[in-house]
């Protein structure tokens, strides 16, 4: 049980700092994009410190593939919260439907056929 739940524990603490590194700065357009740079890359490092096991201990117990879709649907729902709480953008309807159109590519990447 462990083994399936750890890998998505892991993306997700990953998939914040992925999300900071990323898009955090845009709250800051003034600073200057070198030191923006440089922060990113140190908050990714955190980022990379939590992906790389969680792929490790994730791969086995799911494939390649479905580790990938997770980790998508971890960043679609973590950028959600990100970008409503975080930047204070409007979430619309239709981000949703378009998220509920990933989330049936998952069933498919999931189903045993």
């Amino acid at each position: 049980m462990l083994r399936l739940i750890a890998p998505i524990f892991l993306l997700v603490v990953s998939n914040i700092f992925m999300t900071f590194a990323w898009y955090g700065h845009l709250k800051y357009r003034s600073s200057v994009l070198w030191l923006v740079i440089i922060v990113s890359w140190g908050i990714a490092f955190f980022e990379y410190c939590f992906q790389v096991p969680a792929n490790r201990i994730g791969y086995g117990v799911y494939n390649a593939v479905q580790l990938k879709t997770i980790q998508e649907i971890i960043t679609l729902v973590v950028f959600s919260f990100f970008s409503v709480l975080y930047l204070k953008e409007q979430f619309r309807w239709n981000y949703l439907v378009g998220f509920c159109f990933i989330v049936l590519a998952v069933f498919f990447i999931f189903k045993k056929w």
